[in-house]
């Protein structure tokens, strides 16, 4: 009998599962979709692979937060040049006006390790307490994750985790920092590397920057050729930087078709450009899109 009862309650959640599938304007991001991890990286800067249903569905129902300093300025400029390249489609501001994207742009100070590796964590409580509509929240890093130990970033994912357990209804979004031209032996690659392998074992939600900035549209991978944040590498590891994946892969092809301008802070367009179709992966991806 005891068996028959857990069968019954088991087939009662799953009903309950199927009939709740899927979001609507009050039901704001996927509550499901954080139940495996979440790895935002260069294999998700196809934006014409995004079904425009899943673009819409992130335009209605996610509210995010969005803190940075230069760094981190690279999505947005995507996102903001973005509009003018594909269209209104794309569209976002800080209130959500007019069916777009809600995000707000510097909605606390700092970054992740600006003034220190621990503040962020206190503004994100008082802002969504007093912000109680976000349930989208992200920060990014300047060049902290160069100069972190392991404890440092043991810092990061315990507060984060923090967060979520005290904010159920909010995503939270992990990132790594950017490339700084130490290669895959340097602590920028080996920390981004510990905040990696968390997310994918405790079923996170990642957008990998560094991953992103590793590799041209085409797939070529540059991160064995000790790649920085302006895309600059270095062919043929001999130490000194002789080539830039981003202004090589633009003179290739042609802007306004294949790419678009906008700023992107210490760094090029293209890379900006991945950044935003990456992001709105991202957001699709929260609002419920298997990715598929």
């Amino acid at each position: 009998m005891p068996g028959k009862v857990l069968n019954i309650s088991c087939i009662i959640l799953l009903s309950v599962s199927v009939l709740t599938t899927g979001c609507t304007k009050s039901e704001g991001p996927d509550q499901g979709s954080a139940k495996s991890a979440i790895i935002i990286n260069h294999s998700n800067t196809k934006i014409n692979l995004i079904p425009e249903e899943w673009i819409s569905r992130a335009r209605q129902n996610l509210h995010i937060a969005y803190s940075h300093t230069s760094h981190g300025s690279q999505l947005i400029d995507g996102m903001t040049g973005l509009v003018s390249f594909k269209g209104s489609l794309y569209n976002w501001n800080e209130e959500g006006m007019d069916n777009a994207l809600e995000l707000h742009d510097y909605a606390m100070p700092g970054d992740l390790g600006n003034p220190d590796r621990t503040s962020w964590a206190d503004e994100t409580r008082e802002y969504l307490s007093s912000h109680t509509g976000i349930n989208v929240v992200i920060w990014s890093w300047c060049g902290q994750v160069s100069g972190s130990s392991e404890e440092d970033i043991n810092t990061y994912l315990d507060l984060m985790s923090s967060l979520e357990n005290d904010f159920r209804s909010v995503k939270f979004v992990y990132m790594t920092g950017h490339l700084d031209g130490t290669g895959l032996n340097g602590i920028l690659h080996i920390r981004n590397e510990q905040i990696r392998n968390y997310c994918k074992n405790n079923e996170k939600i990642l957008y990998d920057f560094e991953d992103i900035e590793s590799y041209n549209p085409d797939n070529e991978y540059y991160g064995d050729r000790s790649p920085d944040d302006g895309c600059n590498y270095d062919s043929d590891n001999d130490g000194t930087p002789d080539g830039n994946w981003a202004i090589e892969w633009q003179d290739l092809h042609t802007e306004g078709t294949d790419w678009y301008d906008c700023p992107s802070a210490h760094s090029q367009p293209l890379n900006a450009n991945q950044k935003a179709y990456a992001a709105w992966w991202l957001w699709a991806r929260i609002a419920g899109w298997d990715g598929k």
